[in-house]
């Protein structure tokens, strides 16, 4: 599903990531955890071809088999919603205030030149799918920081993408919405269904979700392995404790 090699991320005067290399199965669920700092945003962009100008992406990406580094929008196209879809942190900046939730669930479907009414119902399903029956004529200010979550992971799984990259899509929300929005990425991803790459702060939100962790400190994967061989790892002791602290202050 996902093949990383030797992935590094630059600045002129610095590297920002250094050397990763990985791989991750489909349905395989696996967690990315550092300090702030450690490099987790950057591996998000260059995963999905974000990375903004001025960084140079060096090594390889192959998505289904697919080099991604260095690819421009021929490329990408046939991938993003469908081999792989994004739930970004803040729903906010993925949701426009000004049109109806059912609408923006719809509107990749429309795009790939699904019909109106067809796209409106598999939207209405989704939304239902992520708890938010009746909600579609909605606008994203009329709903809770929770249910805006929800409609953005609706977004992201209208294609039905084989991976789901999620990055640190519950450290906004109060605990008890935090727990809604993990049930149903265990839903819906897992064996026989998406892939996961969640990226978190939070140790014990990836020892939930995930069967595998990979560790990041200071651009550097220090660490790859089941959640609980990493964690009982006395050589990260240091790194584990970091990201720990950093839960703690968010």
């Amino acid at each position: 599903m996902l093949r990383v090699h030797d992935l590094s991320v630059a600045l002129p005067d610095r590297r920002l990531l250094d050397g990763l290399s990985f791989d991750l199965a489909p349905g395989e669920r696996v967690g990315v955890v550092g300090s702030s700092g450690a490099g987790k945003s950057q591996l998000v962009a260059a995963l999905l071809g974000l990375t903004p100008p001025g960084l140079a992406v060096t090594g390889s990406v192959l998505v289904e088999g697919t080099e991604v580094v260095g690819a421009g929008p021929a490329t990408w196209r046939p991938l993003r919603g469908r081999a792989t879809a994004l739930v970004a942190q803040d729903p906010g900046t993925a949701l426009d205030p000004l049109t109806r939730v059912g609408r923006q669930v719809a509107l990749p479907l429309r795009a790939r030149g699904v019909g109106r009414a067809r796209a409106a119902r598999r939207a209405d399903a989704l939304l239902a799918e992520v708890g938010l029956t009746g909600t579609g004529r909605r606008f994203p200010g009329q709903l809770s920081g929770g249910q805006r979550q929800r409609v953005a992971l609706a977004m992201a799984l209208v294609g039905a993408p084989r991976l789901l990259v999620a990055d640190e899509p519950t450290s906004a929300l109060d605990p008890t919405v935090q727990a809604g929005v993990l049930d149903l990425l265990d839903r819906v991803t897992g064996p026989d269904r998406a892939g996961l790459l969640l990226v978190t702060h939070d140790l014990a939100v990836a020892a939930r979700l995930c069967s595998r962790l990979l560790v990041l400190d200071a651009g550097r994967l220090v660490a790859d392995g089941p959640v609980a061989e990493v964690l009982a790892d006395p050589r990260l002791a240091d790194v584990v404790t970091a990201a720990r602290e950093l839960a703690v202050t968010r």
